[in-house]
């Protein structure tokens, strides 16, 4: 049974990536500090004989007693609402927290997969953004402490692979969407189903004809157990390439909820993304991988998650039943 460190394992990611490694027969350990994070994405697997979860911080030492075959490190914040509110821990779990992770891995001998993000294109001159493109990122502006912080992560695991011959993976994700997706995080997607539900009218930030490319949750978590398993240490980008305007998806959601509501037009935020679509060549070739679900299917599953939480969670409430559960 292999044994399987995954940090940020309360996230959006990090819990379906609990979810896909316990069905695969491993024993996971799950660790988050809560910060942005929610408890209640793991609650069913607190009885599961093969998991168990660390509150811990990974930009402090981690000690994981045992063996460990794979870590993920998925821990940081990944919103803008969330990175500018709490900059100085993105910043620090993006050096710290990998730095311990890589420790961790050399000294375990464990392979070691990062979460690296689209956001390392910044606002990109190339489109659709490939690999070798190096990006457009602003390192002083208010999305700086994120796309630096994965920068950064990105040539630590790559100099622990050089140097110290330590089993690495990068992945570049690109927006992703699906169940436990928090409604307040700021992305475009929650933003937009929670106005909808909440009979608001949509706000689209600049003219709307910036672009997004969305990927259904089960998709990427396939694509990250494929390069996991694979025999390449560069990064790949894995995501879906339909690419669609933030105006003509503000009119899907209205006519997914089926709500009247009008679209609103806002300034553009500060070096905000004016286009994004992935090149995935890498991960068709090299991974055999592309994306199956098709965003009118996922946007429906999403859309019946949303409609199930409480109205405490719909306008915004942040909770936590975290002490209701026994942490090992």
């Amino acid at each position: 049974m292999k044994r399987v460190l995954i940090t940020g394992a309360a996230g959006f990611l990090g819990s379906h990536l609990c979810d896909r490694f316990i069905k695969d027969g491993c024993y996971v350990i799950g660790m988050d500090n809560l910060i942005t994070g929610r408890i209640t994405n793991l609650e069913h697997l607190f009885k599961h004989e093969n998991f168990e979860f660390y509150h811990h911080d990974v930009s402090n030492f981690i000690h994981v007693p045992g063996e460990l075959d794979y870590i993920l490190h998925f821990a940081s914040p990944a919103s803008p609402i969330d990175y500018l509110k709490i900059p100085i821990q993105t910043l620090k779990v993006g050096s710290l927290g990998v730095h311990n992770c890589l420790g961790l891995a050399k000294a375990k001998n464990a392979r070691m997969l990062i979460a690296s993000t689209s956001e390392v294109y910044g606002d990109p001159e190339v489109h659709p953004q490939h690999e070798e493109y190096w990006g457009n990122v602003n390192p002083v502006g208010p999305r700086g402490v994120y796309d630096e912080a994965k920068r950064f992560q990105e040539a630590i695991t790559m100099a622990y692979h050089n140097f110290h011959g330590v089993e690495t993976r990068i992945v570049r994700i690109f927006n992703t969407y699906g169940p436990r997706m928090r409604l307040n995080d700021g992305r475009v997607l929650p933003a937009f189903i929670g106005q909808a539900l909440r009979g608001q009218d949509l706000t689209v930030f600049g003219d709307g004809s910036q672009t997004r490319s969305f990927c259904f949750v089960d998709d990427l978590i396939n694509g990250i157990v494929k390069l996991l398993e694979s025999d390449y240490s560069k990064p790949v980008n894995i995501g879906n390439p339909s690419e669609i305007t933030i105006s003509q998806f503000a009119e899907e959601i209205i006519s997914l909820t089926g709500t009247e509501q009008k679209v609103i037009y806002k300034d553009l935020p500060v070096d905000d993304p004016k286009q994004r679509k992935p090149d995935i060549t890498k991960a068709k070739e090299i991974l055999n991988w592309t994306p199956k679900v098709e965003r009118s299917e996922g946007l429906k599953l999403t859309y019946e998650y949303f409609k199930s939480l409480t109205k405490e969670e719909l306008f915004h409430t942040e909770h936590s039943n975290f002490d209701k559960f026994i942490i090992r």
